[in-house]
C-alpha cells in the first residue's frame, strides 16, 4: 500500500481479505509492467523501478508490517494481473480514491467492493473491464535487458531482429513515411531503411544500425503507440491468428474429439518447439494418453491444476502463451516468400494447421500432419485446396494461396461458414428473427468493418438476428447505396463481403483522435489525464520547435510539475500568449491545433511525391496525418486535370469533403466506392497522379 495502515480501521486489520488481495496483485502487475515495457532503461534511467509512490510503489526498509499482509504478499507474489488474448502483465493503474483520484483502481473503494462480497478478480474486473484475468507463473527471475548485446545492421538474422521489424512495422502504423518491413527475421534492405528514417526522426545517427540507444528508442516508441504502459492499452497480441481464442464452453479431456481438440494440439505443438520441457503432439482431433501428458506438463510450468483436462484456466493460458511466441515471429502474415516442398519452419506449420481446419469442413480436401515439413502430402493438400477456390494448383503456397488458407480458416475456427460452403457465398436471405450460420457470418463482416466506417455500430456475432443487427445492416445499407430495409439478401451479402476482402488486405484503419479540452484550467498542482496528455502534446510539439523547453530526459506523467509549467510558460511565449504558466481552454486549443499541423505537415513531402509509399493501413474518415496529406495532393493534382473533380483543402485530415472527392474519384476510376483509402486505391491515385505529373511535364 501507498501509506503506513494501522489497526483503527483504516488498514489491513480492518480492511476485508478480498480487498488487500486485489490491492496486491494490482501493485505486482503494475511494477512487471513496467519491467516487462523497460519503462524507465527505454528513456536512459538506469534503474527498473523507483522507490517514488508518484510512478511505481514506495517502500519503506524496516517499516512495520502485518502478519496478514506478510502472509498474503508471499501468496500472491508471482500473481498478477493480465487481459485475455494479451501477453503483457497489465497495467493496473490505481490510486487512493480519496485524496488522490485516477481511470484506475481506487483503492479505498476496493473496501466497499469486497464488503458487496466481491473477490478480488471481481473487484480488479470492476475497475479493470471483463476482460483481465489472473495470471500465475514461476518464472519470476532476474531482470534481463530486451536489448541483444551487439548492434544489429543489414545481414544480421534471428529472433531479435523480428522483434525490431514487428516493432518498426507497428510504429510505422502511426509514422507512416518510415515505412513497413516485412517481418522475416532478415535485417534486409527495407528494415535499414525503415531504421534510418526512424533514427531521423528522432534525432539519432541515422547509420541504419541498431545499436543500444536506437533499440532503446524504439522500444520506448512501440510502447507508446500501443499504449502498452495504459489503461488504454492496444495489448501484445498476434495479428490475425485463426481463432479469437475465446474459450469454448466445454472441458476437453481424455477421449474427447474434434477442431477444439485441434486448436489445444496445435498450440502445445507450437509452444513444444520454443520449450524442451513441454511435449510435442499430433494434431489429430483425438484427445489421447499423449494429449494428456502434454497438457500436464503445460500446466505443471504454468502453475495450474496439473489434471491433464482443458478447462478455461488452461485454454487461456495456451492462447496466451501461443499468442506470446507468435509475437515474437511476426504473427501469420505473409512471409514475403512461396513456401514449395522441401520448405520446413512454423510458416510451413501454420499452413498445415490451415489445411486441417478447411479439411474439416470440406470434405473434397484432405488432412495432412502438422510437422513443420513440407512434403509431398502436404504437396496433394494444397494442390486439393487450391483446386476447390480455383486458384493455380502448383502445390506452391504463395501470396494468394496463403491469403485464402488464412481466410477459410478464419471462417472455419469463427463459424460463418457452413459444411462444403465457400466463403462469401450465398445461402440464404436473412432478417431479423433468423439465426444461425449466415447469422454469423453476416455479424462478422458487420463488425469487421465497423471498425472503418464510424457510422456502423458494431455487433454480437452470437447468430441470433436480433435489433442490434438490424441497425447495422441498414447503417452498411445506406453506406453502400442499397436499399435500406435491414434484411440481407444476396445483394447485400455480397456487397458485405466484397467490402471486407477489399478492406482485409489493407491492415486496419488509421485514425486520429483529437485530444478533449480539459473540463478544468490546468494549473501548477493539477493532476489527472488531461495533466498527462497536455504532457505529451508539448513533448511531441518539442520534437519540431525547439522553443518550447521539454526536458529531454523528463517522461509524461499526470501531475503538473515546475517541469511542466517551464514547458507550458515556453510554449505560450512561442504561440505569442499570455505567459502565465496555466493552461486556459484557449491556450490548450491553440497548442491542440498546431500539435495536429505538425502532424498533417510532418514527415511528409512539401509536395505531392507520385512514389508515395503505401501506409500499410486503411485511411477513413477521422484519419490524419502525412498519409492523408498525400492522398489530399494526389486528389487535388487529378482535379486540376478534370473539372469535374473536386479540389479539396490540403490540411491532412480527412474529412467529409476528403471523403466525397475519393468517392467521386473512386467511381470514375472504376474502383469500389468505399469512401476508403485501401490499398488499390493508394496505388490507383499514385499512378494517375505519377502520369498527370509527367504529362505537366513534357508539356
Amino acid at each position: 500500500m501507498s501509506r503506513t495502515l494501522d489497526s483503527s480501521g483504516c488498514g489491513p486489520l480492518s480492511w476485508p481479505e478480498e480487498a488487500l488481495r486485489a490491492n496486491i496483485i494490482a501493485q505486482v502487475s503494475l511494477a512487471l509492467n513496467r519491467i516487462w515495457t523497460e519503462w524507465y532503461p527505454s528513456r536512459g534511467y538506469s534503474f527498473n523501478i523507483t522507490g517514488s509512490p508518484g510512478y511505481d510503489q514506495a517502500y519503506v526498509n524496516g517499516r512495520t508490517v502485518f502478519a496478514v499482509m506478510e502472509r498474503l504478499t508471499a501468496e500472491l507474489f508471482n500473481t498478477y494481473v493480465q487481459r485475455t488474448g494479451d501477453v503483457e502483465p497489465y497495467f493496473t493503474e490505481y490510486c487512493d480514491g480519496k485524496t488522490v483520484t485516477c481511470p484506475g483502481m481506487k483503492q479505498w473503494g476496493t473496501v466497499d467492493r469486497a464488503r458487496e462480497g466481491m473477490n478480488a478478480l471481481q473487484i480488479l474486473r470492476y475497475y479493470y473491464g471483463n476482460r483481465v484475468q489472473l495470471v500465475t507463473t514461476d518464472s519470476i527471475a532476474a531482470i534481463p535487458s530486451s536489448y541483444p548485446g551487439s548492434p544489429l545492421r543489414r545481414g544480421s538474422t534471428g529472433t531479435n531482429v523480428r522483434i525490431l521489424q514487428k516493432q518498426l512495422s507497428r510504429i510505422a502504423k502511426d509514422y507512416p513515411s518510415f515505412g513497413k518491413p516485412t517481418v522475416n527475421g532478415t535485417f534486409d534492405e527495407a528494415t535499414e531503411n525503415s531504421v534510418k528514417k526512424f533514427q531521423k526522426q528522432f534525432s539519432l545517427t541515422a547509420d541504419g544500425i541498431v545499436g543500444r540507444a536506437t533499440w532503446n528508442k524504439i522500444s520506448y516508441i512501440y510502447v507508446s503507440v500501443k499504449d502498452l504502459a495504459e489503461l488504454t492499452s492496444e495489448g501484445e497480441t498476434a495479428e490475425g491468428t485463426q481463432s479469437a481464442g475465446g474459450w469454448p464452453g466445454t472441458v476437453l479431456r481424455r477421449g474427447a474429439t474434434g477442431s477444439r481438440v485441434e486448436q489445444v494440439q496445435f498450440w502445445l505443438s507450437d509452444l513444444a518447439q520454443f520449450d524442451s520441457s513441454l511435449v510435442s503432439v499430433t494434431v489429430d482431433g483425438s484427445y489421447g494418453a499423449a494429449t494428456e501428458r502434454a497438457v500436464r506438463a503445460f500446466q505443471q510450468k504454468q502453475g495450474l491444476t496439473a489434471d491433464g483436462a482443458v478447462g478455461q484456466a488452461t485454454w487461456n493460458a495456451l492462447y496466451s502463451a501461443w499468442v506470446d511466441a507468435q509475437s515474437d515471429l511476426g504473427g501469420t502474415a505473409w512471409p514475403g516468400t512461396a513456401l514449395r516442398r522441401g520448405a520446413t519452419g512454423m510458416e510451413v506449420r501454420l499452413v498445415q494447421f490451415w489445411l486441417r481446419l478447411a479439411a474439416g469442413n470440406y470434405s473434397a480436401l484432405r488432412t495432412v500432419t502438422v510437422d513443420g515439413s513440407y512434403g509431398a502430402a502436404t504437396v496433394s493438400a494444397v494442390e486439393a485446396f487450391q483446386s476447390l477456390f480455383g486458384l493455380t494448383a502448383d502445390g506452391v503456397v504463395g501470396r494468394s494461396t496463403w491469403n485464402k488458407l488464412k481466410e477459410v480458416a478464419l471462417a472455419v475456427a469463427n463459424k460463418i461458414v457452413a459444411a462444403n460452403t465457400a466463403p462469401g457465398q450465398f445461402t440464404t436471405t436473412v432478417r431479423e428473427g433468423s439465426t444461425g450460420t449466415t447469422v454469423r457470418a453476416v455479424q462478422f463482416y458487420l463488425r469487421r468493418l465497423s471498425a472503418y466506417y464510424s457510422d456502423i455500430p458494431t455487433v454480437t456475432v452470437d447468430g441470433r438476428f436480433g435489433a442490434a443487427t438490424t441497425r447495422a445492416v441498414k447503417a452498411w445499407q445506406a453506406r453502400a447505396g442499397l436499399t435500406v430495409d435491414g434484411v440481407v439478401g444476396r445483394l447485400t451479402f455480397q456487397s458485405l463481403y466484397d467490402a471486407v476482402q477489399a478492406l482485409d488486405t489493407s491492415g486496419p484503419v488509421v485514425r486520429t483522435v483529437s485530444l478533449p479540452t480539459p473540463s478544468a484550467t490546468l494549473r501548477p498542482g493539477s493532476t489527472g489525464p488531461a495533466v498527462l496528455r497536455l504532457n505529451r502534446l508539448l513533448l511531441f510539439m518539442s520534437q519540431w520547435i525547439p522553443e518550447i523547453n521539454f526536458p529531454a530526459s523528463d517522461t509524461p506523467a499526470n501531475s503538473f510539475d515546475l517541469e511542466l509549467e517551464t514547458a507550458v510558460r515556453s510554449a505560450q511565449r512561442y504561440f505569442g500568449l499570455t505567459e502565465t504558466g496555466v493552461v486556459t481552454a484557449a491556450d490548450w486549443e491553440t497548442f491542440r491545433t498546431a500539435a495536429e499541423e505538425l502532424l498533417a505537415a510532418n514527415p511528409a513531402a512539401a509536395s505531392p511525391e507520385p512514389g508515395g509509399i503505401w501506409p500499410a493501413g486503411a485511411l477513413a474518415l477521422g484519419s490524419a496525418g502525412p498519409a492523408v496529406l498525400q492522398v489530399q495532393r494526389w486528389l487535388n493534382v487529378i482535379a486540376s486535370a478534370d473539372q469535374s473533380a473536386d479540389f479539396v483543402p490540403e490540411t491532412g485530415q480527412f474529412d467529409a469533403v476528403t471523403e466525397a472527392a475519393l468517392e467521386s474519384y473512386q467511381l470514375t476510376a472504376g474502383l469500389k466506392t468505399l469512401g476508403v483509402v485501401d490499398a488499390d486505391t493508394w496505388e490507383s491515385l499514385r499512378l494517375a497522379a505519377q502520369e498527370l505529373c509527367r504529362e505537366c511535364q513534357e508539356g
